[in-house]
């Protein structure tokens, strides 16, 4: 009756195992580390770097814990700040011989102290979130009318474009806020006019007129306007991925919030110039034309002076490219940039100009066949050639084909920076907090207090109340939390101080699930039914009670989680999560620990539940 079969047991000791091992690196603490990250668009790091790192940590006669390649950038631990410090020195030097242009970001950083083993089994501490950690808070505005008055401005240059090429005469053409006004003079070139800018998507023509002259109103669309809203500030955030990775902050948190606000955590970030001077900055794109002839060629051999006209640059891999001065086009006529293959089945970049765009790049590319074409990144004034691919005929209708010599990872990496270089839109900081380290150290001091007085209380008014049995229910009560624990650091969650209100919410709830079977089982009991059978009736009649309460309040949960951000958000994420492990360890587990010391007793005579109340006759 009070039996389990041998494979449930066996489901118990692998969860008992996973919850250890993936909750042990939380015990660990951090260790002092120095993060290698890319400090420019063009460059890469890739896993040869590590030698290079050890070979400078060697020649300094610094020993580190362990040097690794992780996710696009190489991060070393070491033992204690003094010599993480002279690591730093190290590794900026190998890599940073000239100061005034670095292409490499040194930063200092915390790594878990878990031993490699551990590592070895991908079993990771959770991150600590900015309340816990310190660090900064950006809250960030999207000047959206800006959005909207580039992409009018862009499109009213497309239709002047398009009418000239149709030979449609007009008296001028003008932005009016959100809306394009086209001067005529009689209603027949209206009616032309017409035909030919009908088919721009984004906008809604209607005639109208100012006084003598005949006119062309064109208004943004609603629907245009939210794409437009949405797409800046989806490239905004994109934007900002891109330039946080060179801070080398552990999990950032950069999200939406409203229609055109972003917010920005940073944890373990305490130089909060620094952080803003990366965040704000502005990046543009051009293209030119690379300068072949003998004389730039004799340059580059003989490292002298450049042509008239030309400028020295560095492609991706540090070699040296000289380009004219003469911009072709700017990143202002590119509307999009995605990875691909072209006709021979090779990686490529697809790109998308406007029409003006599309004009100049159809004469430039039919006069400039069999040469090369640079397509460089400005950051802070300085220039790098992202890619300086051979044009090999004329290209026209606005779609540009960027393919040779690159694989999947760089095609995608060259859309992703030619697509999202600089910020689509305006933003502006409104608010910044700064949290300090000490304060996130009271906070976890404080919040891992609450847990343990109140795991504790709950223990002992377990154990005092139901004896045996309340023994049972802590052991399942600290498998539930282990079991939490792992699986938020398994999915390599952000614990805040609302996830540890999370926490002390589950330890209660799991708690009342034991407490209702026990409460059944000594009712059974004062009903005169043999143990064994007081156990298993207790067990059975309770589950349907404690099934239907924890589904409820995992509805409620599983709305915190998708309508709340932020807090709410972090707090629904563990709450759910304790929901389903406390369904486990306080029916699943907690009755194999009953199985496991009663079931083998036939003539059970009595159990330690504490005082059973019975009625008098």
């Amino acid at each position: 009756m009070n039996r389990y079969a041998w494979w449930k047991y066996l489901i118990i000791a692998v969860a008992l195992f996973v919850g250890f091992v993936y909750t042990l690196p939380n015990f660990f603490g951090e260790a002092p580390a120095v993060q290698l990250s890319s400090g420019k668009a063009t460059v890469k790091l890739d896993a040869g770097a590590v030698a290079t790192v050890e070979s400078a940590l060697k020649q300094a006669g610094v020993t580190a814990d362990f040097v690794e390649f992780d996710n696009g950038s190489v991060k070393a631990r070491f033992a204690d700040t003094d010599t993480q410090l002279r690591a730093r020195d190290a590794i900026n030097r190998a890599f940073n011989p000239d100061a005034e242009d670095p292409h490499y970001i040194v930063a200092l950083n915390l790594l878990s102290r878990s031993p490699q083993w551990l590592r070895a089994l991908y079993a990771h501490p959770m991150y600590l979130g900015l309340d816990l950690r310190g660090g900064v808070h950006f809250l960030m505005q999207v000047d959206m009318k800006a959005a909207l008055t580039q992409k009018v401005e862009s499109l009213s240059s497309d239709i002047r474009t398009q009418l000239r090429d149709k030979d449609v005469r007009h008296g001028g053409i003008r932005r009016e806020g959100d809306t394009i006004q086209i001067r005529l003079r009689d209603e027949a070139t209206r009616e032309q006019a017409l035909r030919v800018v009908e088919n721009q998507p984004d906008l809604a023509w209607t005639p109208g007129t100012d006084g003598a002259d005949l006119m062309l109103v064109g208004a943004l669309k609603q629907s245009s306007m939210r794409s437009i809203q949405e797409q800046a500030l989806k490239q905004n955030i994109t934007t900002l991925h891109n330039r946080i990775n060179e801070l080398g902050v552990a999990e950032p948190v950069i999200q939406q919030q409203g229609l055109d606000r972003v917010v920005v955590q940073l944890p373990g970030v305490q130089d909060t110039a620094r952080a803003k001077d990366i965040i704000g900055r502005t990046a543009t794109l051009e293209v030119r034309m690379v300068d072949d002839s003998a004389e730039a060629q004799a340059a580059l051999a003989g490292g002298g002076p450049v042509p008239f006209g030309t400028e020295r640059y560095m492609e991706r891999g540090g070699v040296p490219i000289i380009v004219k001065r003469q911009v072709v086009l700017t990143g202002e006529n590119l509307n999009d940039a995605q990875p691909g293959f072209d006709e021979n089945h090779e990686p490529a970049v697809h790109l998308s100009l406007d029409s003006r765009g599309a004009r100049i790049f159809k004469d430039v590319t039919r006069e400039n066949i069999n040469k090369r074409m640079a397509i460089l990144l400005f950051e802070k004034g300085k220039g790098e050639v992202v890619t300086a691919p051979v044009i090999r005929s004329e290209i026209g209708g606005g779609r540009v084909q960027i393919s040779g010599r690159m694989t999947s990872e760089e095609a995608a990496d060259t859309a992703l920076l030619l697509r999202a270089g600089s910020l689509a839109a305006p933003m502006e900081i409104i608010e910044e907090r700064t949290v300090g380290p000490s304060l996130g150290a009271d906070n976890i001091k404080m919040g891992f207090n609450s847990l343990m007085y109140g795991f504790a209380a709950i223990a002992v008014f377990m154990i005092l109340y139901y004896m045996l049995f309340g023994v049972f229910s802590t052991i399942a009560l600290t498998v539930n939390l282990f079991l939490l624990v792992a699986v938020l650091s398994m999915l390599q969650a952000t614990l805040t101080l609302p996830g540890i209100a999370a926490i002390a919410l589950t330890l209660g709830m799991a708690i009342d699930s034991n407490v209702l079977i026990n409460e059944r089982v000594r009712e059974e009991l004062r009903n005169g039914a043999a143990p064994q059978s007081a156990i298993n009736a207790g067990y059975e009649h309770a589950w349907a009670t404690i099934f239907d309460s924890n589904v409820t309040t995992l509805i409620a949960g599983l709305a915190l989680l998708a309508f709340g951000s932020g807090p709410v958000r972090g707090f629904a994420v563990v709450h759910c999560l304790g929901i389903l492990t406390s369904m486990f360890s306080a029916v699943f587990f907690s009755r194999g620990l009953v199985n496991l010391w009663y079931g083998r007793q036939k003539k059970l005579k009595g159990v330690s539940i504490g005082q059973v109340w019975k009625p008098q006759a």
